[in-house]
């Protein structure tokens, strides 16, 4: 996905010399404009976090934001953090932590605290430990932070006790808080002071005034530009209520890249100061939303808790970064570095809960229809046709500090939305919207023969435009994730095995909505060009001698010949035969690539393997489900199974409710869990969207909108899972619900409700 120059994790730019050779002096160097910096503390600190579309805050577990360079703490809406620090004291000292969580959707996070020994003189405690508690919670909506504090009072004497909030707000760019260094910032201005709030602002070098306000429900004692003060007088087991609200917001900011198509319109604003606007209303109404957004979707459940539970957080995970714009409502990538609009991600997010939910797919693919490129900007490597890679609203993006206020740097983003607009448009016999984007059809079919494959070999290729874009434009977009069997990196023009797969899939699908809308040329056409596709990609990507897929052809069309989880995408969209697919089902549950968590991006076997890296060895769960739908074509679905038992095994022992971008690749030992990628997304919407894919691949589950049927292709389930239940699964105007009981000989389905003439077939 987002590499080391974009989103990846490599060493930062400018290298660290590495050990003195023999003879000469070997110096590691590393190209990454874009390193995300990691600070030592994040590796060990537990963080909480609330979303709500394009704002997020992230806490540590006492639901403080402590300032802490290199940490993704604070409030953050639209790429600018509005709030760096927010820390709560009681008489001058931190309060001992007792337990967090968050609320099972994921609206509200509460947090048990309580005081220190305090008023230590000689053997003198004035107040002992565990007296008073500090009940703290927070919520999120409309890009305003609110936060109530109940203190409670556990003694029979009177208490007289200072509380005080610390705060801070820095307006610096996401990307600055990932160690991008800015030589220039624009002005911070004088505070504004009242009784009962306090107002931060921000000229930027935009022109933008962003701002932050700490409103408080009840004046404290004392209100200064970085500390508010309460001087509380509890009664013998008497308690206060404490609650105030963060908004932030910006005016006049310029559209990126000057380019009115850029700017989404924002249907979150943030509440008016002076709103009555409490914690409970606030809930309230986050619990309303994502109600609303869930009655959409089918119901799934198991009899398992434990995949349960995995399923309800990742619901919630996806529902917490749903971006509802104008356009239509889509999923963006994750938190904390990628809460915007990412085509790849958008889309196999999309995908992947097709079934489930299709207005998602409906909604992505109109955004990225408004967005799709209309002329060749190579600042931004945009060409007619093109599909956006990702979009950006802060300081930096609007200034061309970074490339990606609106930048199309993908590859593989405009085949995934051809394959994903025909897989809509079978699934639900959308017509309508099948004829409102085909304008954008075409223009995407004609970028692939025009540019996607410049020199007319039949490859889709890529190539980096801007010097300041990125250098690997598929989903492992490291400046590293490409390389031969000698480790020496791949030479562009690069075509990627995936990249072919994902084109073969999107031509078939966009002629079946040819066939369907009587474009008969169209259609044979696109099915005359995946067929020719799918011999010359036997030809030159099938590696006879090794029994798998080159991972890429190189400048020189040499075959990059490594054993990567890229060539599961190609099991997965249907372009190898029958043999190969067996063989490379082989391969990918060998020891080298299935770590028994799950599948490797690169094999141990290879060169640059590192099971710590961000693409040369980790574990992502997308790409897991992407494999296991690709494994299901194979008789009895082993491989499928396999790996969705190491999925929901790393979500149980990962300790988030729901699988992380990515975990380490190290190999399963007895009696110790995965290893956490310290930097990972979480949420992340592939990765949360990845357990309803695997559930497609092991039921076999399709959906034919224009027949109005529910297909079941064999479908199992792993051991242990017991029963799964579907609810309200939508096909057309109509709805079915039905339960599939596992047993060692298969899985049986039984009907249990259906409304409107809809079909439930089972094959077996």
């Amino acid at each position: 996905m987002k590499p080391p120059n974009e989103r990846g994790h490599a060493i930062p730019r400018g290298g660290r010399r590495a050990s003195r050779q023999p003879e000469a002096e070997a110096v590691l160097k590393v190209g990454s404009a874009f390193y995300v910096l990691a600070s030592s503390l994040s590796s060990r600190r537990t963080t909480r976090v609330l979303a709500d579309g394009h704002s997020f805050a992230i806490f540590d577990a006492g639901g403080d934001i402590v300032d802490s360079p290199l940490e993704a703490l604070g409030l953050f809406h639209r790429d600018t953090r509005y709030l760096s620090r927010f820390e709560l004291r009681v008489a001058g000292e931190t309060p001992y932590f007792l337990n967090s969580f968050l609320s099972d959707d994921k609206a509200q996070l509460r947090i048990n605290l309580t005081n220190p020994d305090l008023g230590v003189n000689g053997e003198v405690i004035e107040l002992p430990r565990n007296s008073i508690q500090l009940e703290r919670s927070w919520a999120l909506g409309q890009a305003t932070l609110f936060h109530r504090l109940v203190v409670r009072n556990y003694t029979q004497a009177p208490v007289n006790l200072d509380l005080d909030f610390r705060f801070a707000v820095d307006f610096i760019d996401l990307f600055e808080v990932r160690g991008v260094k800015r030589e220039h910032h624009g002005e911070a201005l004088q505070p504004e002071l009242h009784d009962d709030r306090v107002r931060f602002l921000y000229r930027g070098l935009d022109n933008a005034l962003r701002f932050s306000e700490i409103d408080f429900l009840h004046a404290p004692t004392r209100l200064e530009s970085d500390r508010a003060v309460y001087e509380l007088a509890l009664k013998p087991e008497g308690h206060v209520v404490l609650e105030l609200r963060i908004s932030c917001a910006d005016q006049n900011v310029r559209n990126v890249q000057n380019d009115d198509r850029t700017a989404m319109p924002n249907s979150e604003p943030p509440l008016a100061p002076n709103s009555s606007v409490n914690f409970d209303r606030a809930v309230h109404a986050r619990r309303t939303q994502i109600a609303h957004t869930a009655s959409g979707w089918a119901k799934v459940s198991a009899t398992n808790e434990l995949i349960n539970s995995l399923l309800r957080h990742s619901d919630c995970d996806l529902m917490s970064i749903m971006s509802h714009d104008a356009g239509g409502t889509y999923i963006m990538a994750g938190i904390p570095w990628f809460a915007t609009l990412f085509g790849r991600d958008s889309i196999l997010t999309a995908l992947s809960v097709l079934p489930f939910s299709p207005g998602i797919a409906a909604g992505t693919l109109r955004t990225l229809a408004h967005f799709q490129g209309t002329e060749v900007n190579q600042a931004r490597d945009e060409q007619p046709g093109k599909i956006i890679h990702e979009m950006r609203a802060g300081e930096m993006a609007v200034l061309h500090e970074i490339p990606f206020g609106r930048y199309y740097g993908s590859v593989d983003s405009t085949p995934l939305f051809l394959w994903l607009f025909g897989r809509y448009v079978m699934t639900t016999g959308d017509l309508h919207l099948a004829e409102q984007l085909w304008p954008h059809v075409e223009r995407a079919l004609e970028w692939i023969e025009k540019y996607g494959d410049a020199d007319g070999d039949g490859y889709v290729e890529y190539l980096r435009e801007t010097p300041t874009g990125l250098a690997n434009q598929g989903w492992k977009d490291s400046f590293d994730s490409i390389s031969h069997a000698d480790g020496a990196l791949a030479r562009p023009p690069i075509a990627l095995c995936e990249v072919q797969g994902y084109v073969y899939a999107g031509y078939l699908a966009v002629a079946e909505v040819a066939a369907r809308t009587n474009r008969n040329a169209i259609a044979s056409r696109l099915s005359d060009r995946a067929k020719t596709l799918k011999a010359n990609f036997t030809r030159d990507f099938w590696l006879n001698d090794q029994r798998m897929v080159a991972l890429a052809l190189d400048g020189d069309k040499k075959p990059c010949r490594v054993m990567t989880s890229n060539a599961a995408h190609c099991l997965a969209t249907g372009l190898l035969d029958r043999d190969q697919a067996e063989a490379l089902a082989h391969r990918l549950m060998a020891d080298d690539m299935f770590s028994g968590w799950g599948v490797r991006t690169l094999s141990t076997t290879a060169r640059r393997y590192n099971p710590m890296s961000y693409h040369n060895g980790s574990v992502w769960p997308h790409d897991n489900a992407i494999a296991a739908l690709g494994l299901a074509q194979i008789p009895g679905r082993s491989g499928a199974l396999r790996i969705m038992r190491g999925m929901f095994d790393s979500a149980v022992e990962l300790h988030g409710g729901s699988l992380p971008e990515l975990f380490c690749g190290f190999t399963r030992e007895p009696r110790l869990g995965p290893v956490p990628y310290p930097v990972a997304c979480h949420p992340q919407a592939w990765a949360a969207a990845s357990v309803m894919m695997m559930l497609q691949a092991i039921l076999g589950l399709q959906i034919d909108g224009f027949q109005r049927r529910i297909i079941l292709e064999s479908p199992v389930l792993p051991e242990g899972m017991g029963s799964l239940a579907i609810e309200d699964l939508r096909v057309g105007d109509g709805f079915a619900s039905f339960t599939v009981q596992g047993s060692p000989k298969g899985a049986t389905v039984a009907i249990t409700g259906k409304h409107g003439p809809i079909t439930i077939e089972v094959r077996n």
